[in-house]
């Protein structure tokens, strides 16, 4: 497939780029911000389109957008209007209402859509959701997610990071969106959501960065229609944090720390034994370049992860 990026805002711009020239060929690039576009351009010979109509009327069939977060919803609805396949990273936008008006034009255009929501497609993650999808930890009751980095406390994240308007937050839209697909997936839509959103960092390169004061280190704490409970913690501020998976039924428990997956059931006698862990399947990127689609990283999917991001910014503890 002919690929063109539709911005190099994000950090993984750079990431999917080189995969899509090993998968296919990438023509050209927009990015409004000299800056960011000059660098971008040091790394990779490909060429810059000046304007987004370029791109647009270019021979590209797909286009992988990496704008900001709230420009998402013009951008890709322009992208959906000249017919290109449309590939982009969480989130799909800021509000439910921009969301509905990308699911229109989508559907009106019929070209394919595709999501970021890579860890649906991880091995370890497979194993919790097989084990919870199939009534073994009987009714479910509990789930917690944790997913952090040291990304203002090494100070690598990138400034505009920190631009509460173009990200629409800090750590929990941001990294915190992975907790939110997961949950959704085990566990459904919450019907209501509290969140505890503080700046942690002190560091004055990065006190700096973030004069919006978008949260760093953040938890949101979910319920569900039956009763269960769902936490999802992220943050920028911790180092050598293993990612964690916990789901809890009222017959035993599931958990993933790192890679590796335990339960521990009725059917285990109450003994945690180690379960084995199949190969991770093939990222959303890959399944679109490839047009090998898997269930899971669509449009209902993207709606799902705004939504719960409206519910988790609507209020605090």
């Amino acid at each position: 497939m002919k690929i063109a990026i539709f911005g190099v805002w994000h950090v993984h711009a750079a990431d999917y780029s080189k995969t899509a020239m090993e998968l296919g060929e990438v023509v050209g690039f927009y990015e409004e911000n000299d800056a960011l576009a000059e660098k971008f351009a040091s790394k990779f010979n490909i060429p810059r389109f000046s304007t987004p109509g370029e791109l647009l009327k270019s021979d590209a069939e797909g286009v992988i957008v990496c704008s900001a977060s709230s420009e998402h919803a013009d951008d890709i609805i322009k992208i959906a209007k000249a017919g290109k396949h449309i590939f982009t990273e969480k989130v799909l936008a800021l509000t439910d209402a921009d969301c509905d008006r990308i699911e229109t034009a989508v559907n009106k255009s019929g070209v394919n859509f595709v999501i970021s929501l890579f860890q649906k497609y991880l091995g370890s993650r497979m194993a919790v959701k097989e084990v919870a999808s199939s009534g073994e930890l009987g009714k479910l009751n509990y789930m917690r997610f944790r997913n952090c980095h040291s990304g203002s406390t090494k100070d690598w994240l990138p400034k505009h990071f920190y631009n509460a308007r173009e990200c629409g937050g800090g750590a929990m839209i941001d990294l915190g969106a992975h907790g939110m697909y997961l949950t959704e997936w085990i566990l459904g839509m919450p019907v209501k959501a509290s969140s505890e959103f503080t700046v942690s960092c002190e560091i004055e390169s990065v006190k700096e960065k973030n004069s919006d004061r978008v949260e760093d280190n953040a938890v949101t704490v979910m319920s569900f229609e039956n009763g269960a409970i769902a936490v999802n913690e992220t943050g920028f501020v911790s180092n050598y944090s293993p990612v964690t998976l916990e789901v809890f039924g009222e017959d035993g428990y599931v958990r993933m720390v790192g890679k590796r997956v335990v339960k521990c059931t009725k059917a285990t006698d109450g003994v945690e034994v180690e379960l084995a862990v199949e190969a991770d399947r093939p990222s959303p990127l890959v399944q679109f370049l490839t047009g090998d689609i898997l269930d899971g990283c669509g449009m209902k999917e993207a709606k799902a992860l705004t939504h719960m991001m409206t519910l988790a910014y609507a209020k605090s503890l």
